[in-house]
């Protein structure tokens, strides 16, 4: 109730600017009818001045909420500015012929008898005249209107890409801060140096240097102070097999990886860190929880004007519980950053695989230079 209530408060309070603008205008336009006939030596009361002027503004304060909306459902742009400048044409016509027969009516009516001499010519003759006479004024007005609108939409719009681009930003940050946080954990961080003990101790010692190397560049790239919301699906491949070689070290022969990227996917961008949060799923659900070797697939490959990214792995799959549960820190952050860097253009499933296992599938538009934020569907 409350809402209907401030929504209907917030339409009277539009009304009354509306109308009290168009008071004003109609105000000035008849000072200086009466200054203009004055100045010609001539008689006019200011009243009739008045007459005269206020049915044209008020009318078109009547008549603003409908080009308002016919403004927005045929907005100009640059795609189709032609056909749709050529449409608003017409109907500014229309609404031009109706306000210049209903204001002539009125003033018909306000004016004295025998203000308009009706035995010259017939009346259609007079209104044809008058709706001639005030074509400039009405189609000035319409485009007004039109032009108002447009300038709010774009307005309205520009904001709310800016609002997009700083919550991308925050996204990003949260990212890199879930992604640190799981390289920092001190179990993460345990299990890395007790691999590499292991690897000492069994005088594996070439193995050890590569996985101190690979930990330490992990963290560097993860440390980076990026801004960059997409990076090339290499780069992405790159930091997901640094991840994976350091795990492969902890689990041995029960870990199995599979990264199989189509060669013409590699330049196409991808959200930064997309796939080591779904990576880390998978090697959680689907390989740490049991005994028996399994396999993670990360593949990437172009369906038409879409890039598919998918991470499967061979575990038990997706229980009812499991399912409920399945969005961690990491996938939901990854949930909403492609809602707002991609709009509608963009999917996020997690299912199970026909056979014992569970994938999830991330859909995005196949593009080579950064999108604006929200992209829409052309």
């Amino acid at each position: 109730m409350g809402d209907t209530e401030t929504r209907s408060g917030w339409r009277r309070w539009r009304f009354l600017q509306l109308f009290a603008g168009a008071t004003a205008l109609g105000l000035i336009a008849a000072s200086q009818y009466y200054l203009a006939v004055r100045l010609e030596g001539g008689e006019a009361p200011f009243v009739a001045a008045v007459v005269f002027a206020m049915p044209f503004w008020y009318l078109w304060a009547l008549m603003t909420p409908a080009v308002v909306l016919v403004a927005k459902r045929l907005p100009i742009d640059r795609t189709q500015w032609m056909s749709r400048a050529a449409i608003h044409l017409f109907i500014a016509l229309l609404f031009s012929f109706v306000h210049s027969a209903v204001v002539f009516g009125v003033q018909l009516v306000a004016q004295p008898s025998g203000s308009i001499d009706f035995a010259s010519k017939p009346a259609i003759a007079w209104l044809i005249a008058f709706v001639a006479y005030e074509l400039t004024s009405n189609l000035l007005a319409y485009g007004t209107i039109v032009g108002i609108t447009h300038a709010i939409g774009f307005y309205r719009r520009f904001r709310e890409r800016q609002l997009a681009a700083v919550q991308l930003e925050t996204q990003l940050a949260r990212a890199q801060i879930h992604a640190l946080r799981m390289q920092l954990n001190p179990h993460f961080l345990f299990n890395a140096m007790n691999s590499i003990a292991m690897l000492i101790r069994h005088q594996q010692r070439d193995e050890a240097v590569r996985t101190v190397a690979g930990l330490s560049d992990l963290l560097r790239y993860v440390l980076e102070d990026t801004r960059d919301q997409e990076v090339p699906l290499r780069q992405e491949l790159e930091f997901v097999r640094r991840y994976l070689a350091i795990e492969e070290v902890r689990f041995r022969d029960r870990l199995e990886v599979r990264i199989d990227a189509e060669p013409d996917t590699l330049d196409a961008l991808v959200p930064n860190l997309v796939l080591q949060p779904l990576v880390e799923n998978a090697i959680r659900h689907g390989i740490a929880k049991r005994a028996a070797a399994g396999l993670v697939t990360v593949s990437a490959r172009r369906s038409e004007r879409d890039l598919v990214l998918e991470v499967t792995d061979d575990g038990p799959g997706l229980s009812a519980a499991s399912d409920a549960n399945a969005d961690g820190v990491g996938i939901s952050n990854t949930r909403a950053r492609l809602a707002r860097l991609y709009g509608d253009r963009q999917n996020f499933e997690i299912a199970n695989t026909p056979s014992p296992g569970a994938v999830v599938r991330v859909t995005v538009p196949f593009h080579t230079e950064p999108v604006k934020a929200g992209m829409q569907s052309p």
